[in-house]
Parts: C-alpha cells; sequence; structure tokens
C-alpha cells in the first residue's frame, strides 16, 4: 500500500466535538472524521465545488477525493443516526 499524499487543508473548524444533547460523552461511542474529510465536506457542499476542482484544490486525484468525501458521509450519517459524538481530529496535513 503506497503512504498517503499530503493533502492540502485550507480551513479548521471551529468545534471539533459534537454530541448528542442531554447525553454525558463519556457514555457515547465516538466517529471521527479526519482534517482531509472535513475539508472535502466544506469544498463540496460550503463551497459548492465540483470533484474536480476540490481535489486540484486538495492536491490529490479526483478519485480520491470521492472516496474521502464518501467517508466523510458515513461517518457523519453512523454518528447522527446511531447517537454517537463526532470527533474531528485538528491535525492539518500542509506541506
Amino acid at each position: 500500500m503506497r503512504p498517503p499524499k499530503c493533502r492540502h487543508i485550507a480551513q479548521n473548524p471551529k468545534a471539533y466535538y459534537f454530541k448528542p444533547r442531554g447525553i454525558p460523552l463519556t457514555e457515547l461511542e465516538e466517529v471521527e472524521l479526519q482534517a482531509d474529510e472535513v475539508e472535502a465536506l466544506r469544498l463540496a457542499h460550503t463551497e459548492k465545488m465540483y470533484q474536480e476542482e476540490a481535489a486540484h484544490n486538495m492536491g490529490i486525484s479526483r478519485a480520491t477525493f470521492g472516496r474521502i468525501l464518501n467517508s466523510a458521509h458515513q461517518k457523519m450519517a453512523k454518528a447522527l443516526l446511531e447517537g454517537h459524538a463526532l470527533k474531528i481530529n485538528n491535525q492539518k496535513e500542509n506541506p
């Protein structure tokens, strides 16, 4: 397996944890989003970029961008539908 290519992350989120209301964090399972997954979500849904353009901004292929975005969608859906805490890994992967 090849080592992951460095991804350009332009912006960090303002919060790093989201959880269901009224349940202590110690009682919740966590789902962790990586910095590149959050950046893919931002570019695709906040900036409304097509995958080709967003991939170029991150310095990766369109296919890799699509896999990252799909992974982010799956993790968010799991957290929302199963009532897990959503943790955002705050490590930027800039060169």
